[in-house]
């Protein structure tokens, strides 16, 4: 589990985590915790930052998702967000509580270890109101300050425009597809269409490549399953495999990818395979997304998998700079949230010559 991810379920340990209020002063208090991080390494790029911020809303997307299926970041979180960024002179902290209900505050969140500062009166650090929103204290600004926000504002859009660019948002989804045919894939439900190409079959997928194992059900250590789904490590005529068993709120298994493996494929072309197939008779639909920290993500993907073992493959083209942190392949094993379940036999990865 990431640290992102451990620090705000250790926070919802202290209230009720039901309370979808609660869970959204814990969200703020997150992105207070990395803006003041963010705060204390003024070496690190604007760029950096934003994938930083990026990966902390896709974290918190996925969390809520367990509460509220199909949920993104709350709307008052991303706004609240959205605050946090512009703030240059200070981060809200929020006070730690014992335990507590909705009306109660959200426990202190620090993403870089050990505990957060609280605020003082008087202090730095600002407080927040009944509805979970700071109080900015009126500062008077330096000309050299206001400079610097208008600088840092100009480059966030520069940037912005540029990662437009650079991955075709503008584009068709025709002009962007230069790849050879993959397996069936989908950001949107409406461009899904599981008989439109098969997955390929056992060993069909460039058995030249050099592959790299990054799981195997004979290690299972770096499997995260939230409540509701199971795994278990079977075997039959097959192989061995990691049953994966999808509860009803659209929860994704996580498999960790160690930081180190991340920065060999640096600056490459990579292919990902998952091989994977349905429990006999229950052929299901899987969700696919990965964080692969600064190196970006692969967007989220769906296969339609029957019971013949097959292969799923996506590939991506990673900048040349470090990931920054571990990373992680989450899988859902039953896209219609029905209870399914799916095998995966091995996840791998190749770099293109």
């Amino acid at each position: 589990m990431d640290p992102i991810e451990k620090a705000i379920r250790t926070a919802f340990a202290k209230g009720d985590v039901k309370d979808r209020v609660f869970r959204e002063k814990v969200y703020r208090s997150a992105f207070a915790a990395l803006d003041r991080t963010l705060k204390a390494h003024p070496q690190l790029t604007v760029e950096a930052a934003i994938n930083r911020r990026k990966a902390l809303q896709a974290r918190i997307t996925q969390i809520e998702q367990e509460f509220v299926p199909g949920a993104a970041v709350p709307e008052a979180v991303e706004r609240d967000a959205a605050g946090f960024a512009s703030a240059q002179d200070a981060a809200p902290s929020i006070d730690t509580v014992a335990g507590g209900g909705p009306d109660a505050p959200a426990p202190e969140i620090s993403l870089v270890g050990g505990p957060a500062r609280p605020a003082r009166d008087g202090g730095d650090f600002p407080r927040l109101d009944a509805d979970g929103r700071p109080h900015l204290r009126r500062r008077r600004r330096r000309p050299i300050a206001i400079a610097f926000s208008l600088v840092t504002l100009l480059a966030v859009l520069g940037i912005g425009g540029w990662f437009a660019q650079q991955t075709g948002l503008f584009k068709s989804a025709a002009e962007r597809d230069t790849t050879v045919p993959n397996p069936p894939q989908t950001v949107e439900e409406e461009d899904f269409s599981p008989d439109e190409e098969p997955a390929q079959g056992p060993g069909a997928a460039d058995a030249q490549r050099q592959w790299t194992t990054l799981f195997s059900p004979a290690d299972t250590g770096g499997v995260n399953a939230p409540g509701g789904v199971s795994t278990e490590v079977m075997r039959d005529d097959t192989g061995q495999f990691l049953r994966i068993r999808a509860g009803t709120a659209g929860e994704a298994v996580v498999f960790d990818i160690a930081r180190d493996r991340l920065d060999e494929l640096a600056g490459r072309r990579v292919t990902f395979d998952i091989v994977a197939r349905a429990e006999e008779g229950q052929e299901t639909q899987i969700a696919v997304a990965c964080d692969f920290g600064e190196l970006g993500d692969c967007g989220r993907r769906r296969y339609a998998v029957g019971y013949q073992r097959g292969e799923f493959l996506f590939d991506m083209d990673f900048p040349d700079k470090f990931a920054g942190a571990d990373g992680s392949i989450a899988i859902n094993p039953d896209f219609d949230n029905r209870g399914k379940a799916v095998d995966i036999y091995e996840i791998r990865v190749s770099v293109s010559e």
